[in-house]
C-alpha cells in the first residue's frame, strides 16, 4: 500500500467520528500491511480527554499486535498531525512510521509547532512522512468548522 491509501483509510475512519467530534481518523498497520486497527476522535462522545483517533487506534492495535504494547514495525495513519499528547503515545508505542494528511500549525508536534518525535533525547524516534493527501484531509476539518460557524 502507498502511503495515500493508508491516509485514504484513515479519511475513511474519521467518517466514524460523531457529529461532535472533529472529524479525524487514524489507523494502525502491521510490518505486513495489515490493518490493525481503525479510529475516529470521540473526546466528545465518550467525555474522555484522551480519545484522539490516535490513542483509540494505538490502544486497539496494542491489544491485537503480537508484541503486547510494542508496535514496533507499525506504521500509524492518521488525517491530522499528530498533537503532543498523540506524538508521545506513539513514541511510547514505539510506532515505526508515522503518515499524516494535514499539518496542524496550532497545535501539531510532528513538525509544526513541536517536533515531539525527532527529539534527539529520545530513545526512539519513527519516519515521519507529512502532507500526504493534506488538501483533502483539510477540506475535511474545513468543512465541520464551517458548519458550526453559521
Amino acid at each position: 500500500m502507498t502511503d495515500e491509501d493508508l491516509v485514504r483509510a484513515a479519511l475513511t475512519a474519521a467518517q466514524g467520528a460523531s457529529d461532535l467530534d472533529v472529524p479525524v481518523g487514524a489507523v494502525v498497520y502491521d510490518a505486513d500491511g495489515r490493518e490493525l486497527a481503525r479510529a475516529a476522535n470521540a473526546r466528545e462522545a465518550t467525555g474522555d480527554p484522551t480519545a484522539h483517533a490516535e490513542v483509540l487506534a494505538l490502544r486497539a492495535a496494542a491489544s491485537l499486535h503480537g508484541d503486547g504494547w510494542r508496535l514496533e514495525g507499525c506504521t500509524l495513519a492518521v488525517t491530522l498531525e499528530p498533537c503532543t499528547m498523540c506524538a508521545g503515545a506513539l513514541v511510547l508505542a514505539r510506532v515505526s512510521r508515522v503518515v499524516f494528511g494535514a499539518w496542524e500549525p496550532k497545535s501539531g508536534a510532528v513538525g509544526s509547532l513541536w517536533d515531539v518525535v525527532r527529539d534527539q533525547r529520545l530513545a526512539h524516534r519513527p519516519e515521519v512522512r507529512g502532507g500526504i493527501l493534506e488538501n483533502e484531509c483539510g477540506d475535511v476539518l474545513r468543512r465541520f468548522f464551517d458548519a458550526r460557524r453559521l
